[in-house]
């Protein structure tokens, strides 16, 4: 099996370090002085038009698990397998019978008769970079099988500018959030990941990105709220200056940005109460907020099922900067998936499920758990590891209407390859985008004014009903 297996061009080794994210400027920067940058945005909302539904759900919440989980540690135990592909873990029964999962998952073996689990995830490439692209897009990078190429305009949109683009939202919150962070490798010569804004789409369909750790009680986000210095007072005098000098474009003839009912907005969500109560994660009971882990990736989720209640389209929850090596483990693979990972993991996914269905909101909310790839079957004997491998792996769906208790696809004996049903990253981009209501097949225009599908997967149709 070894000689088949591909050689990514970053090994990704060592510890984490805290790597450098650009703070996006679509709420904040220009929108601090005149609010046009926003303004772009709401404007967009209503060029972009009704699209053709294929799903119900109203919001997906996609939990991009950087790095990429053990396929065989998570969701596809093979105990039968020999100890030098099997590993140190056992597995445990689930809700759905004869289905396990790893033993370290103990609450969402529990929540398994609300999830389809997907063990034929398959691809090629063993690259970060160009195969987070590819989850967050649904489309090849500009440069595939690389660790070299970073963000670029020429990018795919992300799955949530799409959103942005095929079926905005109303008022003043965005239709799609990023949080942490902007995702990153220093390891991989690009450093960010490629896909993660909205490429050749254009910068008026960006996702809104969140920084920081919810978890922290200084947590604040950017770009909310009136800057220093500025008052309600002086706010209205901007605005009546760019009435007047709209006014006089207007008269002119000159073709400027005219004053309307899109700027109205923007400025009005510098101030939104609608906005920031969205992302006032304190206003959530403590009791709640432990349910979901007292810890970054848990309060994500807990924020990011805010931010679909209040009628966001799409949240990506991306494994935050951890300062180690996120789901990297090519070194002591079972003691990083044991005591750093999986327990958060478990415990936030978990919760969500819950939350999600004690509100009432689990049919109306799509949610999608994946990885960019998975590790290799055999275990590196040296350091306990597991390397990169995109030949096979899992990814989970539930809520939005998918059927819970499915197992779709399977792999072989040693999840090492499909056996049946392969899914691609463009297939699963395809079904959130249907889970949505949008049908994959709409067609686009970049900046240029070219035609472009925006996916070309094939919706796992079989998993809705």
């Amino acid at each position: 099996m070894a000689n088949r297996q591909s050689t990514p061009q970053s090994s990704c080794p060592g510890p984490q370090r805290a790597c450098p994210t650009r703070r996006q400027a679509l709420w904040a920067g220009a929108l601090a002085w005149t609010g046009l940058t926003l303004a772009d945005v709401l404007r967009a909302r209503v060029v972009a038009g009704p699209t053709t539904a294929l799903g119900r759900a109203r919001s997906c919440i996609l939990i991009f698990q950087w790095g990429g989980p053990s396929q065989l540690d998570t969701w596809d135990p093979k105990p039968d397998a020999p100890a030098d592909i099997r590993g140190e873990f056992g597995s445990i029964a689930t809700s759905l019978p004869g289905v396990r999962v790893s033993e370290h998952f103990p609450q969402l073996s529990a929540q398994v008769h609300r999830l389809a689990i997907v063990r034929s995830m398959s691809h090629d490439d063993p690259a970060h970079l160009s195969t987070a692209h590819r989850v967050l897009t649904g489309h090849l990078a500009p440069t595939p099988f690389s660790d070299a190429a970073g963000p670029s305009p020429q990018d795919w949109p992300h799955l949530g500018a799409l959103v942005t683009r095929c079926r905005p939202s109303e008022g003043a919150l965005p239709s799609a959030v990023n949080l942490p962070w902007v995702v990153a490798h220093p390891a991989a010569p690009g450093g960010r990941a490629p896909g993660q804004n909205a490429g050749w789409l254009g910068k008026a369909f960006e996702p809104f990105q969140v920084e920081g750790d919810p978890n922290d009680p200084g947590f604040q986000v950017a770009g909310l709220g009136l800057p220093d210095g500025v008052d309600g007072n002086r706010l209205r005098g901007r605005r009546n200056l760019l009435e007047a000098r709209s006014d006089s474009w207007t008269a002119s003839g000159a073709g400027a940005r005219a004053w309307d009912g899109f700027q109205t907005r923007a400025l009005d969500a510098l101030t939104s109460a609608q906005v920031r109560k969205a992302f006032q994660i304190e206003r959530e009971d403590p009791r709640l907020r432990e349910r979901y882990g007292r810890h970054i990736h848990g309060q994500c989720l807990l924020l990011a099922r805010r931010l679909v209640e209040a009628g966001v389209g799409l949240v990506t929850v991306n494994w935050h900067n951890d300062g180690q090596n996120f789901w990297d483990t090519h070194g002591d693979n079972f003691n990083q998936l044991k005591n750093r990972l999986m327990p958060p993991a478990d415990r936030g996914f978990a919760a969500l499920l819950d939350d999600l269905a004690a509100r009432g909101m689990l049919e109306e909310t799509l949610v999608v758990w994946t990885g960019e790839f998975g590790r290799t079957p055999r275990i590196t004997k040296n350091n306990a590891g597991r390397e990169h491998w995109p030949r096979c792996y899992s990814a989970v769906l539930a809520g939005g209407g998918v059927r819970g208790g499915v197992v779709y696809g399977a792999s072989d004996r040693w999840a090492a390859y499909p056996a049946r049903d392969p899914v691609s990253p463009d297939d699963l981009g395809a079904t959130i985008l249907a889970g949505l209501g949008i049908d994959p097949a709409t067609e686009v225009r970049d900046t240029v004014g070219r035609p472009l599908r925006i996916n070309m997967g094939t919706p796992l149709t079989q998993l809705f009903g």
